[in-house]
């Protein structure tokens, strides 16, 4: 057999097997779903990072953490006003050149350190994210072993029943976990 026939023909036995596999597990679940024996339960993900204590307690630290160079740029965003304030009144063209030079060099400066300051707090919150990550889907996992769900599918999904929610049992057991890290 030429070499491109082969390959053609691994590939029609490729998409049967895995036609096969899904047929199968389709049955299976069925059977299972028919016992009774399936229980599902949905996590909306993107409530869940908004609203889980830990992320809310990250975002705590992180405002204190930027609140002081914060102020710095609004003490500066003040200056600049003053500068520009002083530029529009005095009548002498060689100071209101030299106030607009500085008023200009102060405005790039502030707007470089708002992107910097952008860039570092993105940065940060991916960090405080990622590090309550393995709790958030430890929580889920531990409450579907406790409450014997099968299968807890988190978003984005096309369609969920209100019923299968369990959004906010677990954001009640990371509310309890963070009470008790916290003590």
């Amino acid at each position: 057999m030429p070499m491109p026939v082969r390959i053609e023909v691994v590939r029609q036995c490729c998409r049967v097997l895995t036609w096969a596999a899904a047929l199968a597990i389709a049955l299976a679940g069925s059977v299972a779903w028919a016992q009774g024996g399936v229980r599902i339960g949905y996590v909306d993900m993107q409530r869940l990072l908004t609203h889980a204590p830990q992320i809310l307690a990250a975002r705590t630290r992180l405002q204190k953490e930027f609140d002081a160079r914060d102020a710095e740029l609004r003490g500066d965003a003040a200056r600049l006003a003053e500068l520009e304030l002083r530029a529009g009144k005095t009548s002498d063209e060689g100071e209101r050149a030299d106030l607009t030079r500085q008023a200009d060099a102060l405005r790039r400066s502030i707007e470089r350190t708002r992107q910097r300051l952008r860039s570092e707090l993105d940065q940060r919150v991916d960090e405080e994210t990622e590090k309550a990550w393995p709790q958030i889907n430890d929580a889920i996992a531990e409450h579907g072993r406790e409450q014997g769900y099968d299968l807890i599918v988190t978003s984005p999904v096309a369609y969920v029943s209100g019923r299968i929610d369990v959004t906010d049992d677990v954001l009640a057991r990371l509310a309890r976990q963070q009470r008790a890290a916290e003590r």
